[in-house]
């Protein structure tokens, strides 16, 4: 899950690479470094802690160079130090350096017999040796070596190597991690995110799985690992610079809170034609569908919250049996498929290492593959028998939020298209609940236009060392993920739970300083959530209610209420969500936090 970096052309590499570590920090920032091809050998700077950091120690050095990597880092082997700190040198430092994401799982194999062959390292990553096999390997070649040296890895990663007889050339190779060209005039890049180029070009290039890829001013040159030269098409995103920038905002996490309305209204789009739901990239025919037993939901964190409010709206409208599951558990579990099961996996950048290798598992079974992801050609789009991508633009802040909403939202249009060709919903009830659904950017934008005493009840919990979530039927998932938000970013111990379970073990947790959040929106539950908040309340503990407008009787039952507008009890995890991510936003920043960058997290998970 770190960010990678580089750059061939004829301007000044170093203000390139700096600029695109910045996009990238998000990916990792326990330490971070450049590697600059001058004439007399390679030049490394490197530095612990945020890019400022290396900003710092870089300075204004004078360098010309126009070919380089930068590398940002989420420490996996070794601990965060300047040594560890990528680009990684060979024997010989001035002649040859690697930048990497992911972890090679057999280094330890691979750093014995190099070092049994005199090769001396310098850290405790698992990274080093990749620099060290393509120098083992190279005759003056600088893609063969890598191509070699691939051949001996094994595990989830994606580097790129710089070598000083080489200029104007890099060399980078993928396995299971993201890495991408960017196509420029007269200069290319290579990144593990298009945020890195994207104020220089919006032109890119795939990389698959077992290619090795050349990239000169020139152009690119791609190489399978087994079958030789391959051609790749150039690629335009529809991003621009601005969707990467803060756009007024304080921060990103702000600035993608309030974009969520654009997201479902764009997720949804042009999905629906004439009265019916089109979702050619669903890959299943109609008899298909109906033939369908089971559905299983994988993801991790925020997309696994998704999933379980996809779990309750599949089974409401098409009556089809759904298990969602935590991706790297359901994985080692000996899971039972078969060919009449989906098997739906949910990965906002498409690059989750647990998400991927359980879908890898199902298909392998003879289960069918759908990805639901916001990365056009990212890993688990290769991965599966089909795609279907949420529309949300770049998300860079580390704690998911617009990609929650957008996600339920394509699970809703999922669960209507299985209802409507099997049946289970009449044709008049799928149209009001399509309406609904498309009325629910205006009612999101309503809600976050609108004045809420969130930042009051910020104000006097903010300093509390301890919240409980409640919530039932689609109100659990919301708790979960409300919870999961308030853990990210303001380190405050939080548990979330079903509030019918409250009363089976965490009411012991409850004293007059505890805030229980409920949610308490309208549903057939509602009056079952109001026993649980008296239960609450009888313990001294202080109740924050959301809950739909309109509804007084709540004010009489909490002690603060939220309202959100008024939608079917199914659409609701949608307006439910935006209080609790607001609420956990402000206090986290009432705490001093860095609420884009939160300790110990990264936005993509590319380890286990």
């Amino acid at each position: 899950m770190c960010g990678i970096i580089g750059y061939v052309g004829r301007r000044p590499a170093k203000a390139l690479l700096l600029n695109g570590l910045e996009r990238l920090e998000y990916r990792g920032y326990d330490s971070a470094g450049l590697a600059l091809l001058e004439a007399e050998g390679l030049d490394y700077v490197r530095a612990v802690g945020n890019l400022q950091a290396l900003k710092e120690a870089v300075g204004d050095n004078g360098s010309v160079s126009t070919t380089g990597l930068g590398h940002t880092r989420w420490a996996t082997h070794g601990r965060v130090s300047e040594l560890n700190a990528h680009p990684l040198a060979g024997c010989d430092e001035d002649k040859i350096a690697v930048v990497l994401n992911g972890i090679v799982e057999n280094f330890r194999e691979l750093k014995a017999a190099l070092e049994a062959e005199g090769h001396i390292f310098r850290s405790e990553t698992d990274a080093e040796v990749v620099t060290h096999l393509v120098e083992r390997h190279y005759r003056g070649d600088l893609a063969a070596a890598v191509h070699a040296a691939y051949k001996e890895l094994e595990g989830h990663f994606a580097f790129v190597v710089v070598h000083h007889d080489h200029p104007g050339e890099l060399v980078g190779a993928r396995l299971q991690c993201p890495l991408l060209v960017g196509v420029g005039e007269g200069e290319m890049f290579l990144a593990s995110a298009t945020a890195a180029f994207l104020g220089e070009t919006r032109r890119i290039q795939l990389i698959d799985d077992d290619e090795i890829v050349a990239i000169t001013p020139e152009g690119t040159r791609f190489l399978h690992v087994e079958n030789g030269e391959v051609e790749r098409e150039t690629l335009e995103v529809d991003w621009d610079e601005e969707a990467a920038e803060k756009s007024g905002y304080e921060t990103f996490m702000l600035k993608e809170i309030y974009e969520q309305p654009d997201a479902v209204k764009e997720t949804l789009g042009d999905r629906v034609r004439h009265g019916h739901l089109v979702l050619e990239s669903l890959g299943l025919t109609d008899q298909e569908l109906r033939n369908l037993r089971r559905i299983v939901i994988l993801a991790c964190g925020t997309a696994y919250h998704s999933g379980v409010v996809g779990r309750y709206i599949i089974e409401e409208w098409a009556r089809i049996p759904v298990e969602p599951d935590i991706a790297s558990e359901w994985r080692y579990r000996n899971p039972v498929l078969s060919k009449d099961t989906l098997v739906i996996g949910i990965s906002q950048s498409g690059e989750t290492a647990d998400t991927l290798a359980a879908m890898r598992l199902a298909r392998e079974k003879g289960a069918r593959t759908l990805a639901i992801t916001n990365m056009m050609g990212s890993q688990i789009t290769r991965e599966v028998d089909s795609s279907l991508y949420t529309r949300c633009g770049l998300e860079v802040g580390v704690a998911a939020s617009k990609t929650f909403t957008a996600q339920v939202a394509l699970l809703s249009l999922v669960a209507l298209k299985l209802a409507e060709v099997r049946k289970t919903l009449p044709p008049e009830e799928v149209e009001l609940i399509l309406d609904e659904l498309y009325a629910l950017p205006t009612k999101m934008t309503a809600f976050l236009e609108g004045h809420h005493p969130i930042e009051e009840i910020a104000e006097r919990f903010h300093d509390k060392p301890f919240f409980l979530y409640l919530g039932r039927h689609i109100g659990l998932p919301v708790a979960l993920e409300g919870a999961l938000k308030l853990k990210e970013i303001s380190y405050i111990p939080t548990e979330a739970y079903s509030a019918g379970e409250m009363k089976h073990g965490p009411i012991a947790l409850l004293d007059e300083e505890t805030p229980v959040v409920c949610v308490a929106t309208k549903s057939h539950v509602y009056e079952k959530v109001i026993s649980n908040i008296q239960e609450v309340r009888a313990r001294g503990a202080h109740a924050i209610a959301i809950a739909t407008d309109g509804n007084e009787d709540i004010q009489h039952h909490a002690d603060d209420v939220i309202f959100v507008p008024r939608s079917p009890a199914f659409l609701q995890a949608v307006l439910a969500v935006l209080p609790l991510q607001l609420l956990a936003y402000r206090i986290a920043r009432l705490r001093g936090l860095n609420v884009d960058q939160p300790r110990n997290l990264a936005k993509t998970v590319t380890v286990e």
